[in-house]
């Protein structure tokens, strides 16, 4: 069930989210008045798959979106993160398309939305602010792309120590909150699988784990049982759009 809790549409200085906040002033003139502030809580979902995207969504803040393909025996499988680096949803399409993947918010916050016919119109517009989403889409596909090799190559352990630290990145956060069966579920993994990698990090005090929280302990420690997947992500977004992405390697 998709829920929607608006607050209002307001003038706002689209300040909170790090994509927005490079536009041009011609564009933001744009898209200011376009642009509902939106609350979502963690757990909801903005689009199923097959579901028409009429609205693309900028989080604010903390607040993260996370992308999952539905598989045949149930499961959701992770594929990518979005923060307030980034936006959800017919960035660069063209007319309602459908949905692929679940987009789901992983930690509730505020959203800009904007209506996908208004940020078409304003692309149409604006040679600045279409070459900006393309430039965005880009960074995104090179996100999936990592995820990908990351599935295929790297541990359990280094695939978990990166995913929560992208999450923590992200959040401004020292813990998650979440169960070890959706974490597990998340990285596409059994959850005998994940409870021994979370079991071997509690025990060299990298984390502590209580009822649906993951916290942090020792954050370097964790940066070392890492893999470099986004690391590489942030320095080809750094590339291709200096100054936007979130500080994924801190």
């Amino acid at each position: 069930m998709h829920i929607k809790r608006d607050l209002k549409t307001i003038e706002v200085d689209l300040s909170d989210n790090h994509l927005l906040a490079t536009l041009a002033e011609d564009d933001r003139k744009y898209i200011r008045p376009r642009v509902q502030l939106v609350h979502h809580e963690q757990g909801d979902v903005l689009y199923e798959p097959g579901d028409d995207v009429v609205d693309a969504y900028f989080p604010c803040g903390t607040s993260v979106v996370t992308f999952q393909v539905l598989m045949s025996e149930g499961s959701a499988i992770e594929t990518g993160l979005i923060g307030s680096e980034g936006a959800v949803g017919g960035i660069v399409s063209h007319g309602r398309l459908p949905a692929y993947c679940r987009a789901t918010v992983l930690t509730g916050g505020s959203f800009y939305r904007i209506g996908l016919l208004d940020l078409e119109l304003g692309m149409q517009q604006s040679v600045r602010l279409r070459y900006l989403m393309a430039r965005y889409a880009d960074c995104l596909l090179a996100q999936i792309f990592q995820s990908v090799a990351c599935n295929a190559v790297h541990t359990i352990e280094q695939r978990t120590a990166k995913w929560l630290l992208a999450t923590l990145n992200r959040t401004e956060r020292d813990d998650v909150v979440m169960t070890q069966d959706q974490l597990g579920s998340l990285l596409g993994v059994g959850r005998s699988y994940i409870t021994r990698v979370l079991s071997r990090m509690r025990k060299d005090g990298l984390i502590d784990t209580r009822r649906r929280n993951i916290e942090i302990q020792d954050r370097d420690a964790l940066r070392g049982r890492a893999c470099d997947c986004d690391h590489l992500v942030a320095l080809h977004f750094d590339a291709v759009m200096k100054g936007v992405y979130t500080e994924l390697v801190c």
